[in-house]
Order: C-alpha cells, then structure tokens, then sequence
C-alpha cells in the first residue's frame, strides 16, 4: 500500500460510536498483508464529540491521525440498527477529520457494529451507496463487532478470541470460515461475562440475606453499600432497561470480595473462568501453534479472573498459545480497512460476520 493512502475505520457498539482515520505505515514483515499481530492502540474517548488528534501506531501499521467519538450508541429500530442515524454521524465526522488531516480520498471504510449478523439489514442496504455518494467510498467493509474486535486482537493469524464486557462472544477462524461460541445475551448465555459473574454474585448475597446454602457474607455486605436493603434490588433491577450493566457492575464486588478471600466469591470466578475458557475451545481452530487472545473490559479485572482463566485455558486448549490483544475493536476496524484497500483481506467474508462491497466511483457531493 502506498504512502498517501487513507482508510477510515468505524467501531460501533452499545458504548457508542467510534470513528478512526488512519494511513498506513508498513514496515517490513508487519501489517495485515504478512500476517504480523498488530501494533498497539490506545481507543478514543467515549464520550467526547472528538477525539485526541492522534491515536498513534494502530493496528496492522495504520497509523491513526484523527478520531472522533459519540457515546450514544447508535439507535436501534423495528428495522435494526439505523442506518441514517449513523449516517448523521459518521459522515459529518469523517469530512471533519478528512479535512483537518488534509487527507486525500478515502481507500477504503470497515465498520464494525454490535447486532451486524441480526440486526445489521438496515446498513447493508443503506451505506454502500450512501457513503458512495457522500464520502466518494468505493470499498467498503460491514462486520460484527466480534469480527473487528478479532481482527484488533489478532490480526489476520487464524486462532480465537474471547471478547468479553458485560456480555462474553468467542469467535475463531482457521481462515476459511468462523467459528462462534456463546453472544447470547444475559438471559440466554454470555456465561462468564460481567454480568453473569454479577448475577451470580448477587444471588450469593440473597442466599446469605435467606440464610441459604451456598451465601455469601461478604458479598451480602457490599450488596447493602452498593444497592442499599438486599430486599429492594428486584424493584431496583428488572424494571430496568440496561439491567445487564447493572448486573455487570457488581462484577468488581465479586473480585473484591474473592481477593479478600471469600471462597463464594472466588468461586464464583472460577466459574466464570471455566465458561471463558469452554467457549475459547468451542472456536479455536486445531493444529499446532494457534493463538487465543482475551480481550475487552472484563480482564481488566486482573489476577482474580486472569489467573483460573489461564489455568482452564491451559486444560481446555492445550494446543494455543494465550496472547495478549494487541488492539480493540477500532484498531481491527483500521486493520480491515486497510487490508480491503490492498486487496490482502485474509479474514472470510461470511454473511453476517464480514460482507464487503466494490462499487464505482462517484464525484462527492
């Protein structure tokens, strides 16, 4: 890929809506097209209208120029996500950076969004041509989140990756198809995800408020300062529209309280250990020398999780290897921009997972 080449990555999930502008900085034996595990990123800031001027090295040698963020996720309709409402954004953001970078015309754009594989008909249909005629794109990438948060982690090297926040997806890939463990939603699965460790965490202090076996004490205590009398959180909880973030905020309660040496606590985390590592070895390809990376906020819990998580790996997947994620969600974003532009996009295209679209030029209105 030649100097001067600009691509334009987008990460859009239930934080919000992250935009990257980047261009490529190849250097022999790294980027997409050798395979090389990409360079760390430092994600914009949610919650800004803009970003920092640079993110630095991104993912796959793209260099990240300038950002922008939004974090109002972008809204979700009887038809799916809504295609206009992340137009409304997203190309006055991009003109925006495109000019205060003094880009020239864009190579490609890869947007990763939350719900691609349901939910994703309204994009599909609406921003090939839109972005076509608004932004000049005539390369363009639609993906999960899974799969740029997979291509942030790990490149274009087949193995597997665990994603994992308030809810938990594990994705793998040989490089001929993927491979999907779990993203079920709290009521249904993400087992081991922030909030199911949170919900196990409060069902523990309900024990221990019922005099069950199996309670919690300690867990029961940092209920009452969190939530106030344990007898009100069901009012607390389930009219509650973002019930999984609630449920995932008391996960770091649960660390706590194991660090401190509740053994419901650590459990607990234990549990959730096993979970992360049964759906890493639900995806991971087999052969010799495969990667598993962990990635997303929940590890940031630190020893408490990472250390049954990398004994059950151990057990589970024996024949991986546990990286760490060399970039987030936007970072894979870049990555498949760029690797789209030079036509070395190694990752499958499935529909649902990773579509891409060629369409001819157009002058930019």
């Amino acid at each position: 890929m030649s100097a001067g080449t600009w691509v334009l990555g987008v990460d859009s999930g239930g934080s919000g809506l992250r935009i990257a502008l980047g261009t490529p900085t190849p250097t022999p034996g790294s980027g997409p097209e050798a395979g090389a595990p990409p360079g760390p990123g430092a994600g914009a800031d949610a919650g800004s209208d803009h970003g920092t001027a640079a993110r630095g090295r991104g993912t796959g040698g793209v260099r990240v120029v300038e950002s922008a963020a939004f974090a109002e996720p972008v809204r979700t309709g009887a038809g799916g996500i809504d295609a206009q409402h992340l137009l409304e954004r997203l190309v006055p953001a991009a003109e925006g950076l495109l000019e205060r970078a003094g880009a020239g015309p864009l190579a490609a754009v890869a947007i990763g969004a939350a719900g691609m594989a349901t939910l994703g008909d309204d994009l599909r249909a609406v921003l090939p041509r839109a972005l076509r005629r608004s932004l000049g794109v005539t390369s363009l990438a639609l993906a999960a989140d899974a799969v740029t948060a997979y291509a942030g982690a790990l490149g274009q090297r087949p193995g597997a990756v665990v994603a994992a926040g308030t809810g938990l997806i594990a994705l793998g890939t040989d490089l001929s198809g993927w491979r999907r463990a779990d993203g079920w939603g709290h009521l249904l699965g993400d087992c081991g995800s922030g909030a199911w460790i949170g919900r196990a965490g409060l069902e523990a202090a309900l024990r221990a408020h019922d005099g069950r076996h199996g309670g919690s004490a300690p867990l029961l205590a940092r209920v009452r300062a969190v939530f106030g009398p344990p007898a009100a959180l069901p009012g607390l909880l389930y009219p509650r529209p973002d019930r999984p973030a609630v449920l995932a905020s008391f996960a770091p309660e649960v660390a706590r309280c194991a660090t401190e040496g509740d053994p419901v606590a650590a459990g607990i985390l234990a549990g959730a250990a096993r979970h992360v590592a049964e759906a890493a070895a639900a995806v991971c390809p087999g052969g010799q020398d495969r990667e598993v990376a962990l990635t997303g906020g929940l590890f940031r819990m630190g020893d408490p999780l990472l250390v049954p998580v990398r004994a059950e790996l151990a057990e589970h997947v024996p024949h991986a290897r546990v990286v760490p994620a060399a970039g987030d969600p936007l970072d894979g974003a870049l990555a498949v921009a760029a690797a789209l532009a030079e036509d070395e996009l190694r990752l499958p295209r499935e529909p649902g997972m990773l579509e891409t679209t060629t369409l001819r030029p157009t002058t930019r209105t």
